[in-house]
């Protein structure tokens, strides 16, 4: 969601293992996982922080922290947290699985599933195609409208949030249309990345075409189906709203409010729960047609760093080739990991949303890597 973190994440992100191991790891993913939530709300300013890992077969989940300090009301199976971009890696899966259907083609020019003309949606006479807009090559803008943008400029300021919900209180699809006539493609295409949270929005309507589906209907029969995840979705129910982790912007000890919904919500929108997160963990290392297309690397920008269908690519010595994508609102920080190598998924999150989250939880999860190395390193 933040593009202005987002370069600056992939790379602290895909370096995170090329560290020496910490000595003499324990046997043991609790421990180490209840190492790695002591480490993480030490940081400055976080409350709260819920981990899943699954290991091979073998899930864990833990909860440590206060969601409103001093108020003795910690996270639990049922809260429902905001997982930011993590959420652009199941629209990621959900096009993965349609190119497998033989209903969308990673060439397509994405004007064959628009509304309208849009002549301004290619460079040099070569069209965007959705292959450019899941390898976030497209040189799309970050974020529709494009005065959003500016306002992410300077993340951590205070009014962050509130000018945010004033930029989206009143815009949806027929605004988003409009302001795609304005977009200027730089060009090339396929090349730099330039990460883009408007280009994943036309994926889910890419989706919404192809299936003829609304993109929140789709997701949740794809996930109820193939993962047996029922807590997960773009928008919370009037009863369940009590259940969403409330969650604290920057250095603000107010409580903010929650992301705005985007125009169709694949960007950034999820809420789910850590039950539900690590079902999605165990998808991901399953043996799912689509999960394996959307592992495809499709863009090399780096001998280690290479991109699929959203999932960012490693490889590194500690973890060999892995999949990583962060995730981040006003209110909360995420990060998805899945490392075949060791049948190992991670996801964590903490309720609070600043420049130093992403570092902090990045460091803190080393106990786990070094862990499960161990362990591996033993049989």
């Amino acid at each position: 969601m933040m593009t202005k973190l987002a370069a600056s994440i992939t790379v602290m992100t895909l370096a995170l293992a090329c560290r020496p191991a910490a000595t003499a790891p324990a046997h043991d993913i609790p421990a180490a996982m209840r190492q790695t939530a002591t480490t993480l709300l030490q940081s400055p300013l976080l409350h709260a922080t819920s981990i899943a890992v699954v290991y091979r077969g073998k899930e864990f989940i833990l909860h440590q922290g206060e969601l409103e300090t001093g108020k003795a009301n910690p996270p639990n199976d049922t809260t429902l947290y905001e997982i930011g971009s993590v959420s652009k890696t199941f629209a990621g899966l959900l096009l993965a699985n349609a190119v497998l259907d033989g209903k969308a083609a990673l060439d397509d020019p994405i004007q064959n599933y628009l509304p309208a003309a849009y002549p301004n949606l290619q460079w040099q006479g070569q069209p965007v195609r959705l292959r450019h807009l899941i390898t976030h090559t497209s040189t799309m803008p970050g974020m529709l409208p494009l005065q959003v943008n500016a306002i992410l400029q300077d993340f951590t300021a205070h009014a962050t949030p509130a000018k945010l919900n004033a930029a989206y209180a009143n815009y949806g699809q027929q605004q988003f249309w409009q302001d795609l006539h304005t977009v200027s493609i730089k060009g090339p295409l396929g090349k730099d990345y330039a990460y883009s949270s408007a280009g994943t929005e036309l994926i889910a309507h890419t989706l919404e075409t192809i299936y003829d589906m609304p993109y929140a209907d789709l997701l949740a029969q794809f996930l109820a189906r193939e993962a047996g995840m029922r807590d997960t979705g773009l928008k919370i129910a009037a009863q369940d709203a009590g259940r969403l982790a409330p969650g604290y912007h920057s250095d603000n000890p107010v409580i903010t409010t929650p992301m705005p919904q985007l125009p169709w919500g694949a960007a950034g929108n999820l809420k789910s729960t850590m039950p539900d997160m690590a079902k999605y963990l165990r998808l991901q290392l399953g043996t799912h047609r689509a999960v394996a297309e959307s592992h495809k690397p499709l863009v090399r920008f780096q001998n280690d760093f290479s991109i699929g269908y959203f999932w960012n690519i490693g490889n590194n010595r500690q973890l060999g080739t892995h999949y990583v994508h962060h995730g981040g609102v006003p209110r909360a920080q995420s990060y998805a990991w899945v490392v075949p190598r060791y049948q190992l998924g991670v996801f964590i999150i903490t309720n609070q949303s600043g420049d130093a989250t992403a570092g902090a939880m990045e460091s803190a999860l080393a106990p786990i890597f070094d862990t499960v190395e161990s362990m591996e390193s033993a049989k």
